[in-house]
């Protein structure tokens, strides 16, 4: 029993490894050099795809009893790089309208900084019922919610056109799934707050070169 128990988290841990090494690499480049978001993206990507090569290599060595020639390398470094980089378009491109709570939400959405869109959408596909109930704000929201308005707020666009923070939904969730989520983005290497003012939620957020601070 412990032996299948084992071997079912080595596999969980397996499938999971590419997308956290995605997101939490392209997190890891943009917080300590400070590098434009598609360089950082494209860091994570590359990353990625020489794991999931490693993983081919292994597939393809288990079957064949080969590392294979040139041009076998070759074909598996760029299925590699292309599964990685149509996963990593496709996060960035296209939210489902489910997972987010308002029209409002669905216009702001693009403008959150891609790798927290990125790290958001991914987590998607592991918990469908995700929703997102706010992303970039103004100050006169802060206004018609009777709150003061900060200076540093996250969820203001910064200087490059982009929010560095989304709000999650946590009301009506099991405690276990709002755990399970907050320790999935803590994992990826974003700030988690929950916050229990106005309305229970949890407050994700990416480090922010403008804002060094704030969260």
């Amino acid at each position: 029993m412990m032996q299948i128990l084992w071997f079912l988290i080595k596999a969980i841990l397996v499938l999971l490894l590419p997308f956290i090494v995605l997101i939490r690499g392209a997190v890891f480049l943009h917080a300590n050099y400070g590098l434009l978001p598609s360089i950082s993206l494209i860091g994570g990507v590359i990353i990625t795809a020489f794991l999931l090569f490693i993983y081919l290599s292994i597939v393809y060595s288990k079957f064949t009893k080969k590392v294979g020639n040139a041009s076998s390398l070759k074909g598996r470094a760029l299925l590699s790089f292309l599964l990685v980089a149509i996963f990593t378009i496709h996060g960035l491109s296209f939210f489902n309208t489910d997972n987010l709570k308002s029209k409002e939400v669905r216009s702001e959405i693009h403008d959150l900084h891609p790798i927290l869109r990125l790290g958001t959408s991914t987590f998607t596909f592991l918990d469908k019922n995700l929703v997102v109930t706010d992303a970039s704000r103004i100050p006169e929201d802060y206004r018609k919610m009777g709150l003061r308005t900060p200076n540093n707020s996250l969820h203001f666009t910064q200087k490059d056109g982009y929010a560095y923070a989304v709000d999650l939904r946590t009301k009506g969730r099991p405690e276990f799934i709002n755990k399970a989520t907050t320790l999935y983005f803590k994992l990826m290497g974003f700030n988690t707050l929950r916050h229990v003012g106005t309305e229970d939620h949890l407050h994700i957020s990416l480090y922010c070169h403008y804002h060094k601070k704030a969260i």
